[in-house]
């Protein structure tokens, strides 16, 4: 069995946030071995992470421990981590799908080489709620799935307060969705991952 080959992208690339002059003085006086913010796939060793920023939000993670490890193994391409001098503070966690609309079994199921991405997840740490980070991180995923071939669209299911978020991002209504979770229903929400020839010629993918 192959391991699971992980994706470079121009959309996972490090980058450096701009800090305050005092801030920037102090640091000046020690060498970082780490980016002050970086952008890549996840493995399994980051589902305890993962875990439990999830649970310390909602006070339960959507995603079992064993379900997390089962989607960072098999497609951790399909996964997304913002990382902070090394410290997990958002991350999404997808994985593939090859019917028409969501249902049931596509929340423990991953489908390999299919066109459709199910977004099982998006999620930030408590301490960096409330920044946005949320919105840049679902972009940059966004845009990092149109560099991987084959791939025509994103679905998700979301609590109806959060559909105007997801509108923002670009994603349209399906309709209500057929999955349940105990008394809670679901809005079912599509993106598609149209311009793929124009994302690679013009990012470098």
């Amino acid at each position: 069995m192959t391991a699971p080959q992980m994706i470079s992208s121009p959309f996972l690339k490090p980058f450096f946030l701009k800090t305050p002059l005092n801030v920037a003085s102090h640091q000046r006086q020690r060498r970082h071995t780490l980016p002050a913010s970086e952008f890549r796939n996840l493995t399994p060793q980051d589902a305890i992470s993962v875990f439990e920023i999830e649970r310390e939000v909602s006070g339960e993670c959507p995603l079992t421990l064993d379900e997390v490890l089962g989607f960072l193994g098999q497609c951790p391409e399909l996964s997304l981590g913002w990382f902070e001098e090394g410290q997990l503070v958002a991350f999404i966690i997808g994985s593939g799908w090859d019917k028409e609309k969501l249902d049931q079994g596509a929340l423990t199921m991953h489908v390999p080489n299919a066109q459709t991405v199910h977004i099982h997840v998006l999620s930030a740490h408590r301490h960096c709620r409330q920044q946005g980070k949320g919105s840049v991180l679902l972009w940059r995923y966004l845009q990092y799935l149109r560099c991987l071939p084959g791939l025509r669209r994103a679905l998700l299911v979301c609590e109806e307060f959060l559909v105007p978020f997801y509108r923002k991002a670009g994603f349209k209504k399906n309709g209500p969705s057929a999955i349940t979770v105990g008394a809670l229903t679901f809005t079912e929400m599509e993106y598609q991952l149209g311009g793929q020839a124009y994302a690679r010629r013009n990012s470098g993918c």
